[in-house]
């Protein structure tokens, strides 16, 4: 197992921005709960990219799924239409076989941390049988961004429903 220390240099937050859409509120103009979630894939999505890789690349060259098998949100502020987010996301904890992130998320307005949690992943293969993470991935995952700070402060383009 490979934990990284706080202090460590291989402990790298990544950020990513979004802006709240308003199909993301309830009808008191709350964010609704699940969507944390979906920012949290955002986050750990762009956090791998920000190091040179993507999961459709460890899907189609290594036959390797990170599979979501647990995940915590805690809710410490509410966000509302057309706040600007910082998804914060780290590596926890690093295993042969599993991985966990970290999440912070910040409003950019006042730096307040609206949520902050984990998801845990099963490295599978294309069957679901539990499998080693590829050769070269968790060092990948552990190292440096590849161009640090050359893609933060981007919004993450919108999707339209349509």
């Amino acid at each position: 197992m490979i934990n990284p220390a706080p202090d460590d240099d291989f402990d790298h937050w990544h950020e990513a921005s979004l802006r709240v859409r308003y199909a993301e509120t309830d009808k008191m103009g709350v964010v609704y709960h699940a969507n944390y979630l979906v920012w949290f894939e955002i986050g750990r999505t762009e956090y791998c990219r920000a190091r040179g890789f993507s999961y459709r690349d460890m899907e189609e060259s290594e036959n390797a799924f990170l599979v979501v098998a647990e995940s915590y949100c805690r809710y410490k502020a509410p966000a509302y239409y057309d706040d600007v987010l910082i998804v914060r996301t780290h590596i926890t904890e690093l295993r042969r076989r599993s991985l966990r992130f970290g999440y912070e998320i910040i409003r950019e307005s006042d730096g307040v941390v609206i949520a902050e949690g984990e998801t845990g992943h099963v490295v599978t293969d294309a069957d679901g049988r539990v499998r080693s993470m590829p050769t070269g991935f968790a060092e990948m995952l552990l190292a440096p961004p590849l161009q640090p700070d050359e893609d933060e402060g981007e919004l993450v383009p919108e999707i339209s429903p349509e």
